[in-house]
């Protein structure tokens, strides 16, 4: 076996401890390499990828990306800190579970030693996948996953909430159907209260992440592990957070000629002690 592979397969076995132990822990989401390396940098265990942050970073909007660059992209993550990284891999860019297992097998080949699959479409006509559909491409993610010589860590995505339909039954239903399928985490993103996220929970026996940084909810690491959730993500937050003092600072210069922004950018001797690392 290969260093790279020897490497790889530590980091699936740290990843996979990190969800066993007790408690939440927090997974952040960089964009690219050099957030990954700030991220690293600043204690984190383990991180995930951010499909909108990515497209954000180059000029583009969610679900514009094809397979090839999101797989590069989470590549350039993987190798650029000894974290592990779990990939955001929308939908697995196909219909068809055998799509779905296509991208399974070659995120892991990408480095990478844990992915999320959605049951979203694409499609504004059908936005979510019809359930029986939803849970064969999870069996054929699954099995993709399980072919690994480490254990890859699947993650499956109930979207409804971002989507127009807060339907609680429903995506209980579909995380149920989905932890049978085998996924190893379950995931609804945008759940929009605490009783959203506790009926989630007790509702499944596999580890449930949660996305913080939307509008409106606001729980903290304390409060959501008391919940009894495991994983808890920021999606694009970062990103857009990072993008949103820009704004303010361009704004400021276009609309009052003034410079005051720059008191809050960090120092580039900041950068040097951490990127010569």
């Amino acid at each position: 076996m290969s260093n790279a592979a020897v490497l790889q397969a530590e980091k699936a076995h740290a990843f996979r401890a990190l969800h066993a132990r007790d408690g939440a822990f927090i997974i952040p989401n960089p964009w690219d390499a050099a957030t990954a390396r700030l991220l690293a940098h600043s204690g984190f265990e383990a991180l995930a990828t951010t499909s909108l942050g990515h497209a954000l970073s180059v000029g583009r909007l969610d679900n514009m990306l094809g397979r090839e660059e999101t797989l590069a992209n989470a590549s350039a993550i993987a190798s650029a800190t000894i974290l592990p990284l779990s990939a955001d891999l929308q939908n697995g860019f196909g219909d068809t579970p055998e799509l779905v297992a296509e991208t399974i097998r070659l995120a892991a080949a990408a480095g990478v030693v844990g992915g999320s699959i959605e049951d979203a479409t694409g499609r504004q006509s059908q936005p979510i996948y019809e359930l029986e559909h939803a849970v064969d491409r999870i069996r054929g993610a699954v099995a993709a996953a399980r072919s690994m010589p480490f254990p890859f860590t699947l993650t499956a995505r109930a979207e409804n909430y971002l989507h127009g339909r807060p339907d609680r039954r429903d995506t209980i239903k579909r995380l149920q159907a989905y932890q049978e399928a085998g996924a190893d985490v379950l995931y609804a993103p945008g759940l929009a209260s605490k009783d959203d996220i506790a009926s989630v929970v007790h509702s499944v026996d596999r580890p449930v992440n949660v996305l913080m940084g939307l509008p409106g909810l606001q729980l903290s690491l304390a409060e959501l592990s008391a919940l009894g959730v495991k994983r808890v993500s920021v999606g694009s937050a970062l990103c857009r957070a990072a993008l949103g003092a820009f704004l303010r600072g361009v704004h400021e210069m276009r609309e009052r000629g003034t410079f005051s922004f720059a008191a809050a950018a960090a120092r580039s001797e900041e950068f040097i002690d951490i990127f010569k690392e």
